[in-house]
């Protein structure tokens, strides 16, 4: 059964992932309003909050997740649910993720 509230796209995004002092690349799988997958060596266990800065092509300034909240892991794959995000940072997301819907609704992806 399908959970989730917001509809996910198949973002291949370069993202900065921050737990403690620890800083490190990951790659976004997939993304959404309300969080996110990600392939990372960063080690994490569920309950864990990060900071997370996504790197959208053509864009000069990350998208920056204040707080998010590791839900799952498998292997080097988990995934986080976005805590506390700005409303800034939200409309930045809501765009981003638009565009992508309406190119593949276009039927160009």
């Amino acid at each position: 059964m399908e959970r989730r509230r917001h509809p996910r796209i198949p973002a291949q995004l370069r993202s900065l992932l921050r737990a403690n002092s620890h800083e490190i690349e990951g790659t976004t799988v997939d993304l959404s309003l309300g969080g996110a997958k990600f392939e990372s060596d960063l080690a994490v266990q569920p309950g864990k909050q990060l900071i997370v800065k996504l790197i959208v092509p053509g864009v000069d300034e990350p998208v920056y997740i204040d707080r998010a909240q590791v839900q799952w892991i498998q292997d080097q794959t988990f995934g986080v649910e976005f805590l506390e995000v700005r409303q800034q940072q939200m409309d930045e997301l809501e765009e981003l993720i638009e565009e992508f819907l309406s190119f593949e609704e276009g039927g160009q992806a």
